[in-house]
């Protein structure tokens, strides 16, 4: 079944060029546009698999907008935006996006990381059902992370970061190769997203009243303790 991407900015020249790469590059994906917070709200009724966000848009920014959007959708999310200081990349994180391309961009990169969050949002089913370690259970069909009998609300990226340590348990992984991972491209700048999305994971479980299994090799990187 065919993918369709949903792009959200209010320049008609990005709108132009992204569909033009998509009728000669991504023939097999539909794209749908919204130049406003407003009309991108309207869109969602297409149901798109993933969406392409720019932070700056006339009537909203895309922060505010990604809240919203999270309300109705859980697909990924990739900002578009010369903004990429950590603080915007915290709050984009905390608003529910999963990723930034950096403007100006190049199209085979924007293509590269649309497909691998796609991929990345299709994952088949996994070697192992449900894993126990302690009073943490984590149910794999379900997608779903329970702690002391109680599920965890986890952004998609974060249950996804879980289910890989955990199904690799006791092997380090560096924030390069995670991001890789669960991006499916290797950019070294935007693995510090990596960082905080464990902060938060790690923030979910003391919430919760549980100690997170995710430990820090110092100057290496992180792996999951059983």
């Amino acid at each position: 079944m065919q993918s369709t991407v949903l792009l959200v900015d209010d320049d008609p020249g990005i709108l132009q060029l992204v569909s033009r790469y998509f009728n000669l590059q991504l023939p097999d994906y539909g794209l749908v546009t919204a130049d406003s917070g407003s009309r991108a709200m309207t869109q969602l009724q297409n149901n798109p698999d993933l969406i392409l966000l720019d932070v700056n848009l006339p009537d909203i920014d895309g922060f505010t907008l990604t809240s919203q959007i999270r309300t109705v959708t859980s697909a990924p999310i990739i900002f578009l935006t010369a903004r990429v200081t950590d603080a915007d990349k915290v709050r984009g994180l905390g608003a529910g996006g999963d990723d930034y391309v950096t403007k100006p961009f190049s199209l085979a990169e924007l293509g590269a990381r649309i497909q691998a969050h796609l991929r990345r949002a299709h994952w088949p089913e996994k070697r192992a059902q449900v894993a126990a370690f302690g009073d943490l259970i984590i149910n794999y069909s379900a997608q779903q992370v329970i702690v002391n009998g109680q599920p965890l609300v986890l952004e998609k990226k974060q249950y996804q970061l879980i289910e890989f340590l955990s199904l690799n348990p006791g092997q380090v992984f560096s924030r390069e190769q995670l991001y890789e991972k669960l991006w499916g491209f290797d950019a070294a700048g935007d693995a510090r997203v990596i960082t905080e999305h464990v902060r938060r994971i790690r923030n979910t479980f003391v919430q919760a009243g549980a100690v997170c299994p995710i430990d820090t090799v110092w100057g290496v990187g992180y792996r999951w303790q059983n």
